[in-house]
């Protein structure tokens, strides 16, 4: 676990669940990062203020320096008024200091760089100076096509060094070949240890509080296994629709943009043995290992375990909203939806299916994990009117709560003259009210940080992402060879009834 100086003294650290799941500091700080895609939305919206709360909270290095990159020509004073422009509309008011706003800013310089055209290279080289023979990092906010002719360009100018670094966000290729191209390329330049692969959900404070739950406490890792669980659920739902990605999403689908990474990432922590220790490598290797004894489904697998979807008009919140053909202007054999049944072959999770779903256009925005437990083998309270029992549940939220829930049987108060009356109660962990006063970071804080320090824990390794497209490649060619098309379901629903019967001809339910 690492906790340092700044951190103390700023009262800034994380709570000490969160730290359960920090591996060691391996490699030195950099001291130039070097934001590709500077200008666009993410920068704007996410990378800049968090970089900003870092620096607001002594997290920072003094000698940290912050090179935009974009295609847009401008200099550095115009750059650094987009920057405090943004600062203003996305961070709260309470965070918005102007004298640690000036200071935040004087770390900021913009060099352009055309990296379709392969130009500007020369000129950042040139900018970077003498900072060259010190450690960058640079981080790839930019379309996924552009990370291995970044990478190259970076190499041909001098400027991936042996201590410089390189970030770069989700998705990594779009199927197993393409992501084996990318990391070929990128790897060409940058050592593996030297390449972070972002999935922000891995950022998140309950995501992490995950290794905490399982690992931390003697009451529920016994019962992590198939002898004592039912079932796993797995659901991340958007109200949102295309909302301007048209261009992306359209042919990319919800089993490659969110199954592919967010859900299995989730699933591998879910389900992995325990790791030897919580750092980088000891918990990587236990995802991987996970991740490759997913059962890979076959073309008939996929009829009776999968369901694709697409919506159709409806009403979202009280809004009515477009379907997606109508969004996108023409008839598409993308999904918006798929809700799956896969199972993990091994020792622990033998016969236990995990259902996974997913969807735009939901009713509600939600992320969250359910463990069914399985009943009690018997029922003492039968004879004394109790009647059935219900099986013990875990509902751990994500967002946009944040909190760990248990359902348990207990007794109702009463003298019992008429017999013995059981209820299901719940007890509630909320994170928010649990650590009161402890700010809630943006995953992006985490994520810059431990990328700027040098920690992998919270990235993806090579062979992860590739374990990732194995499966998912196997999904996608099992439905063409079937020609599964997507299924209609109205905007503001669950999807369509067939994910319904997905789950429910095994005598479960989704939890909505």
């Amino acid at each position: 676990m690492r906790l340092t100086y700044a951190r103390c003294i700023r009262g800034a650290h994380p709570p000490l669940l969160s730290l359960l799941s920090k591996g060691t500091n391996v490699s030195v700080k950099v001291e130039t990062l070097v934001l590709f895609g500077a200008t666009g939305d993410l920068a704007q919206r996410m990378l800049f203020p968090s970089l900003y709360n870092l620096h607001m909270d002594g997290l920072l290095a003094d000698a940290l320096t912050i090179v935009g990159s974009g295609r847009s020509a401008m200099d550095r004073d115009a750059f650094r008024a987009q920057v405090r422009a943004a600062l203003t509309e996305y961070l709260p008011e309470d965070r918005i200091e102007a004298a640690v706003v000036d200071g935040f800013l004087a770390r900021i310089d913009y060099c352009a760089i055309d990296a379709g055209a392969g130009t500007g290279y020369a000129e950042l080289a040139a900018l970077l100076g003498d900072r060259m023979a010190r450690p960058i990092g640079v981080y790839l906010s930019t379309p996924p096509s552009m990370f291995g002719p970044i990478a190259q360009g970076l190499k041909a100018a001098n400027i991936a060094c042996a201590e410089c670094r390189i970030a770069m966000e989700k998705p990594i290729g779009h199927d197993l070949a393409s992501s084996r191209e990318v990391n070929a390329q990128v790897g060409d330049a940058f050592a593996e240890d030297r390449v972070f692969r972002i999935d922000h959900y891995l950022g998140k404070e309950t995501v992490q509080n995950l290794l905490a739950l399982r690992f931390a406490n003697m009451l529920f890792e016994p019962l992590w296994n198939a002898q004592a669980i039912d079932h796993v659920q797995i659901t991340v739902a958007e109200t949102v629709g295309l909302e301007g990605r048209v261009s992306y999403y359209d042919g990319v689908g919800a089993l490659k943009d969110m199954v592919q990474n967010h859900m299995l990432q989730l699933l591998a922590i879910i389900a992995m043995e325990p790791p030897a220790s919580v750092g980088a490598t000891a918990v990587r290797d236990e995802k991987v290992k996970l991740l490759r004894s997913l059962r890979k489904m076959t073309a008939e697998d996929v009829k009776a375990h999968s369901v694709k979807g697409q919506y159709s008009s409806g009403a979202v919140n009280g809004a009515a909203v477009a379907g997606y053909a109508d969004e996108l202007g023409q008839p598409s054999n993308t999904e918006t939806f798929v809700a799956l049944k896969a199972f993990i072959d091994n020792w622990r999770w033998k016969g236990v299916p995990f259902y996974l779903r997913t969807g735009k256009r939901m009713p509600q925005r939600k992320s969250e994990v359910l463990i069914q437990f399985k009943p009690v083998p018997h029922n003492i309270f039968a004879r004394v009117g109790a009647g059935k029992l219900d099986a013990n549940m875990m509902i751990i939220n994500l967002q946009p709560e944040e909190n760990i829930r248990v359902k348990v049987m207990a007794k109702q108060p009463g003298l019992d003259r008429d017999g013995v009356k059981l209820k299901e109660v719940t007890m509630d962990v909320s994170l928010s009210h649990s650590f009161a006063g402890e700010r809630r970071r943006i995953a992006y804080e985490r994520l810059l940080l431990d990328f700027i320090e040098g920690d992998q824990t919270l990235f993806v390794r090579r062979d992860e992402v590739e374990a990732q497209w194995e499966w998912i490649d196997a999904i996608r060619d099992a439905w063409d060879q079937v020609d599964m098309t997507p299924q209609s379901y109205t905007a503001g629903s669950w999807g369509p009834s067939s994910a319904i019967a997905l789950i429910e001809r095994d005598g479960a339910s989704w939890h909505d």
